[in-house]
């Protein structure tokens, strides 16, 4: 009799269960997807059913008025070079605060997070105080032919000042983790310190800092509170596209402002994906999407 038939009178092990990252993965993914699409998904849904009952011709005509168009060219265009600024600003800062100690250095850390905790209202309020033609600063810049205050150039310092704690929170933490010891290895095959950074640190920063300049552009072009007090508010001047929709909605005029919400929407989404791609592509460039 082959013994190989006979069955064993001892149970064969049942396999190990299966460890999961989250506990309850299809209640949990079904609550995240009901979660963001509570919040997310149906609100922007609704901005483009609103939109849906204007005609081609009408949405035309509400979008691409004079006073829109120039409107989102100062939401767009100050918040690119709001973003642009703040990265360059934000990176220096983010490396003094890492490479260095100095008198003052964990009250100016603390500082940097102050836009965030700051009700944008007063911040529009402060900034206008000081940049006014009789403020703090603004008394010094009124004699050489410089006005920041009810000008396209206040709008820029507003989002400048709401934008900034995003690239520095973003580029600190790589700064800290990052190796001195490639710095000096740079240094002993001869590099300079400006060749150092170039080629060795900025390509390690680069992709979180192109998530700090995103994140910053982002807020900056949905910014309203902080704006509204120190831009002035002059049509085909210094008019944001936000306060173009708040106008429409106190008229009344629902569709008119969600046709300019779906443009404002479609045109940031466009440049935030350029961005991430640009990140990336980074990414996959220095070999550090693994």
């Amino acid at each position: 009799m082959n013994t190989a038939t006979l069955a064993s009178p001892f149970p064969r092990p049942s396999a190990p269960p299966r460890l999961r990252v989250l506990p309850g993965f299809r209640l949990t993914l079904g609550y995240t997807l009901a979660y963001l699409s509570l919040l997310v998904l149906i609100p922007l849904a609704a901005v483009f059913l609103k939109t849906a009952e204007l005609s081609f011709a009408e949405f035309r005509d509400v979008v691409t008025a004079p006073r829109v168009v120039a409107s989102y060219k100062l939401s767009f265009g100050m918040s690119l070079l709001a973003a642009a600024i703040n990265a360059v600003f934000g990176l220096m800062l983010a490396w003094a605060l890492v490479r260095y100690s100095f008198p003052g250095k964990k009250l100016i850390d603390a500082l940097v997070d102050l836009p965030f905790a700051l009700p944008t209202a007063v911040a529009g309020i402060a900034l206008t105080a000081l940049y006014a033609k009789n403020g703090w600063i603004g008394q010094f810049l009124e004699p050489l032919g410089i006005q920041v205050a009810f000008k396209p150039l206040g709008v820029l310092v507003a989002l400048v000042f709401i934008g900034l704690p995003f690239v520095v929170r973003t580029v600190q933490p790589i700064l800290e983790d990052l190796d001195a010891e490639l710095e000096e290895a740079a240094t002993s095959l001869g590099a300079q310190r400006g060749q150092a950074f170039r080629h060795v640190i900025l390509p390690i920063v680069f992709p979180a800092l192109l998530t700090g300049f995103a994140l910053a552009f982002a807020r900056a072009v949905g910014e309203y509170g902080s704006v509204i007090f120190i831009a002035g508010n002059l049509p085909m001047v210094s008019e944001i596209t936000p306060l173009m929709i708040i106008t429409k909605l106190e008229q009344y005029d629902y569709t008119g402002a969600t046709a300019i919400a779906t443009v404002m929407l479609i045109l940031s989404f466009a440049l935030l994906l350029v961005i991430n791609g640009l990140q990336a592509w980074t990414a996959k460039r220095t070999g550090r999407d693994r």
